[in-house]
């Protein structure tokens, strides 16, 4: 009977992380007229947020928070960029290019 333990064990870790893959979300947020499609934004750990350069100029977005830090480079109309949030917490996120460029997202369990 032991083989069945650990049988169990496997099936449940295995069943755990499907459904935390199915919990993750993507969330896109649109660049135009040089600013973000929002200003505040909440997702959920394990979440893909999508930026997406819809604007007529290019944009460089970045984080200096301590929750993470990142930046994502140059990139052009028609371009986008992912970001994965790993751990709880609040990110700024700015435009290297356009100082009035900020999104604030919040990090939930």
């Amino acid at each position: 009977m032991p083989g069945v333990f650990f049988k169990s064990v496997s099936i449940a870790t295995i069943l755990v992380g499907a459904t935390f893959a199915a919990v993750a979300a993507d969330v896109v947020v649109d660049q135009k007229d040089k600013q973000f499609s929002t200003t505040e934004l909440t997702v959920k750990v394990g979440d893909t947020v999508k930026f997406q350069n819809n604007d007529s100029v290019s944009h460089n977005l970045f984080s200096l928070s301590d929750t993470m830090t990142f930046d994502l480079g140059t990139f052009p109309n028609g371009e986008s960029r992912e970001v994965q949030f790993e751990q709880p917490g609040v990110v700024d996120v700015e435009c290297a290019i356009h100082p009035t460029m900020k999104l604030k997202i919040a990090i939930e369990e």
